[in-house]
C-alpha cells in the first residue's frame, strides 16, 4: 500500500513492466489530447476577445492580442489524466502505479496557485502580492496535507541542523513551492521557452523516478509532460496561445511537489539533483532580484533585462521580413532554442549524476559562473559571430 509520503517498491516481471508502460502511454495520450483540444477551444473562443495586454509592457514581444490562458489547457490535461489514473487504480491497477486518494490532495494543493495565475491572465488586476500569497497557501497545504518536508540537503552539518530544527525543512518546502512558480513566470517570455523547459525537467524527473522504482510519481510527471506538449503544439512556433501566469504557476507547483517528494521518498536521490535541474529558472530569479536591488528598483517591477530578453535584443537580430508581425514572430521563435540548449547543459549532468551530491553541487556552481559571464558578455556586446543567426 502507499500514502502521500512513501510508496512500497517491489520487483515486477516483464509482463508487469509492459503493463506499466502501456498504462503510462495511455494516461499521457489522454493528457495530451485533453490539453490540445482545450487549447484549441480557448483559441477559438478567445480569438479577438483576449484581455488587452499593454503595448508598453516591457515583457511584450509580439504583435496583436493573443489569449494568455494556456494554463487552463494544461490544468485540464493534467487533472483529467491524473483522475483517470486514480480510477484505473481503483478498477484493478494493471500497471501497479498505485495512484490513490493522495492524487486528489495534489490537485487540492495545486488549485490555489493555478486559480490565482489564471485570474491574473483573465483580468490582469491581481497584484504580485496576492499571487505570492496564493502560492504560499499551496505550500502550506503541501506541508499539511502531503506532509512534505526536506529531511536532508546532502551535507552532514546541514543534515544535522535539519534534524535538530525540522521547521527549517518546512521553510524550504514553503520557499520552493511559493518561489518556483514565479521563477517559471520570469522565464516565460518567448514562444516555447518556459513550456519546453518544463517539459525537459518533468521528463528528467520521471526518468529518475523510474530508476528508483517510484512509478506513481513518474506517471504524474509523464502526464504533466504530455499536457505540456498539448499546449506547445499551439504555442510553438505559431504563438497562437500563451501559457500566461496560470501555466507558469502550474508547472512550478507540480515540479516543486515532484522534486520534494522524490527526495523525501527516496534516500538514494541527492537533494541537489532537482536543484541542478532547475538551476536556470532559480538562478534567473535570484540574479534578477539582485540586479534590481542594486539599481534601487523593486524586485516585483517588470523589466526587459532578463537573460532571454538580452538574447532576443543582442543576438537574434538577423531576421528580415517586410511584415513587422512576421519579423517579430521569427525573432521570438529563434530566441527559445538558445535557452533550451542552456537548460540541457544542466539537465544532462543532473540525470547522469542524480545520486552524486558533490558532482551536482560542482555543476550548480559552474552554471552560476557561466551564467554571469554570459550575461556580462552580452551586455558588453562581446558575443562571437557564430552565435548570431
Amino acid at each position: 500500500c502507499c500514502n502521500s509520503n512513501r510508496l512500497s517498491r517491489c520487483h515486477f516481471d516483464t509482463g508487469q513492466a509492459r503493463n506499466i508502460h502501456a498504462l503510462m502511454i495511455w494516461l499521457s495520450f489522454v493528457g495530451f489530447l485533453v490539453a490540445g483540444l482545450a487549447a484549441a477551444y480557448i483559441i477559438r473562443w478567445m480569438g479577438g476577445r483576449a484581455t488587452m495586454y499593454g503595448q508598453s509592457m516591457p515583457q511584450r514581444f509580439h504583435v496583436g492580442e493573443v489569449p494568455r490562458l494556456g494554463g487552463v489547457a494544461v490544468l485540464a490535461g493534467v487533472t483529467v489524466s491524473w483522475l483517470l489514473g486514480v480510477w484505473q487504480t481503483r478498477a484493478g491497477d494493471p500497471g501497479s502505479l498505485r495512484l490513490g486518494y493522495w492524487v486528489f490532495l495534489w490537485i487540492v494543493v495545486l488549485l490555489p496557485s493555478a486559480i490565482g495565475g489564471i485570474a491574473e491572465d483573465m483580468t490582469q488586476r491581481l497584484s504580485v502580492r496576492y499571487r505570492l500569497l496564493l502560492t504560499l497557501i499551496s505550500g502550506g497545504l503541501a506541508v499539511w496535507l502531503l506532509e512534505l518536508n526536506v529531511p536532508r540537503l546532502g551535507l552532514p552539518w546541514l543534515d544535522a541542523m535539519l534534524r535538530r530544527e525540522p521547521w527549517l525543512g518546512v521553510g524550504i518546502v514553503l520557499l520552493a513551492i511559493a518561489g518556483l512558480p514565479h521563477a517559471f513566470n520570469i522565464i516565460d517570455g518567448y514562444n516555447g521557452l518556459a513550456g519546453m523547459v518544463a517539459l525537459i525537467v518533468t521528463l528528467a524527473l520521471a526518468h529518475v523516478c523510474l530508476q528508483v522504482g517510484d512509478r506513481a510519481l513518474a506517471s504524474l510527471l509523464v502526464c504533466m509532460a504530455a499536457a505540456t506538449v498539448g499546449f506547445l503544439v499551439w504555442n510553438y512556433p505559431r504563438g497562437m496561445l500563451f501559457a500566461g501566469d496560470g501555466g507558469a504557476y502550474i508547472w512550478g507547483v507540480v515540479i516543486a511537489l515532484a522534486s520534494l517528494s522524490l527526495v523525501q521518498r527516496n534516500v538514494e536521490v541527492s537533494p541537489w539533483f532537482p536543484m541542478l535541474l532547475l538551476i536556470y529558472p532559480v538562478w534567473e530569479t535570484l540574479f534578477s532580484i539582485y540586479r534590481k536591488l542594486v539599481r534601487g528598483v523593486s524586485p516585483g517591477m517588470a523589466d526587459a533585462l532578463h537573460f532571454h530578453q538580452l538574447i532576443y535584443r543582442r543576438i537574434v537580430r538577423r531576421v528580415f521580413h517586410e511584415d513587422e508581425a512576421r519579423r517579430m514572430l521569427k525573432r521570438n521563435n529563434r530566441t527559445s532554442p538558445y535557452l533550451w540548449a542552456f537548460t540541457m547543459l544542466t539537465v544532462v549532468p543532473a540525470v547522469l549524476f542524480w545520486n552524486n551530491t558533490p558532482v551536482l553541487m560542482a555543476f550548480c556552481g559552474l552554471f552560476g559562473a557561466t551564467y554571469v559571464a554570459a550575461y556580462i558578455g552580452i551586455v558588453r556586446f562581446k558575443v562571437p559571430d557564430w552565435m548570431r543567426f
